[in-house]
This record gives C-alpha cells, structure tokens and sequence, in this order.
C-alpha cells in the first residue's frame, strides 16, 4: 500500500529503487556498483525521520534474521540422542578471558526487542536443574567510579543500588521500584554512551 508497487523486499537493488527513485525519498547515494545503500545505518535515520516504510522494512529484517539465525537453526542444532539443543564453550577464544559459545552461540541469542525475547522462551531447563546467567557487573562504570573518584557513583556501588535503574527514576523522573525494563535500557545506553563519548544524535538513534 506504500509503494503502490511490488518488489523482492530481500533484495538491496529493487528496494533501494523503491525506495530513493520510485518514492523519490532522500538520504542515500548510489555506491560503486551502481546500487543504492539500504543498510541499517540508512534504514535508522529514515526511520528516526519518519519515514513508515523505513520502520517496516527494519521491522521485516528483525523477524527475517530471528526465524534464519535463530528459529530455524536451532532446530537444525537439536541432539537425536537427548532431544535438546547443547552449546560448546571455550574457555581462552577472547581477548577479555570471557567463555566464548558456539553451536549455537547462547551469547548471541536476543534480549533488546520483544520478537528476540521470544526465542529465549524456547530455552528450558530439565526437571530438577537450572539455567544460570553469569556476567560481569557494570565493570565500565566501576572503573569509571574509580577512575573519576565521583562520590556519588562510589557510595551507588557501595550500596550495591542498581547504577542504570537510579540513572533511570532520575533522568525520568520517577520512582525507582517504578522503573521497568524499557527505561532501565535506556538508561544503561546513556550511561555507557557518555563514557564512550556518544554524541547526542547517536543516542538519539540508540533510544529511537
């Protein structure tokens, strides 16, 4: 109903044409080859500018990956001698001496939107055992807190409070046991974002 025409959505050449000839929209170059960019970087801005198509088109590549990399692999992944699906770890792969995981890589598997939760759904633990999530604690910020000497950072982790949650009531405003998932994020890519010196239109990006 957009276009008024139809197209291979998968494909970068007839959506780039859709999209910055046949509807005449502005914010990509024709690269080398003679195509249009439609990555996620353009796609975002469009979007961030209110282009409805844009959002679809993102929203369409979210459940395309989701159902590639996730919902069909790990069908593939499942074991004929116990019915469930097993990662390997490996123990010295990354430079930071974090487990690293793969086949399937459980690191990987999506949190930040809703669709992605839903895969995580599929992960249960047999009778009488337990999934256990490990990961370091806000390290940035503890280094951060050290590196800056703020005092109010400092007695946050010596209270052991929550950083992105009080982060969270103060920047909107509201009570900390009122603070949800959604701005608990926000308030992570904040924190972070202003370590690694993000600028406001970047987080303005990451926040949507």
């Amino acid at each position: 109903n957009i276009t008024k025409k139809e197209f291979n959505i998968g494909s970068p050449k007839q959506l780039g044409e859709i999209l910055f000839e046949h509807m005449g929209i502005k914010g990509s170059k024709k690269t080398k080859s003679g195509t249009y960019s439609t990555d996620s970087k353009i796609l975002e801005e469009l979007a961030l500018n209110g282009e409805e198509i844009a959002q679809y088109i993102l929203n369409w590549r979210e459940l395309s990956k989701l159902k590639s990399t996730y919902a069909d692999a790990l069908i593939e992944q499942i074991s004929s001698k116990t019915d469930r699906v097993h990662t390997s770890y490996a123990p010295a792969a990354t430079i930071t001496g974090r487990l690293s995981s793969n086949n399937p890589n459980l690191q990987n598997i999506p949190i930040r939107t809703a669709n992605g939760k839903k895969i995580r759904n599929a992960f249960i633990s047999e009778k009488n055992n337990k999934l256990i999530s490990f990961d370091y604690s806000q390290i940035e910020l503890r280094l951060a807190a050290e590196i800056s000497g703020d005092t109010n950072l400092i007695e946050a982790f010596k209270n052991k409070e929550d950083i992105h949650s009080s982060t969270a009531a103060q920047i909107f405003n509201i009570k900390e046991k009122e603070v949800n998932t959604d701005y608990r994020r926000k308030a992570k890519a904040i924190n972070f974002g202003i370590i690694y010196g993000i600028s406001p239109y970047g987080l303005a990006k990451q926040l949507s």
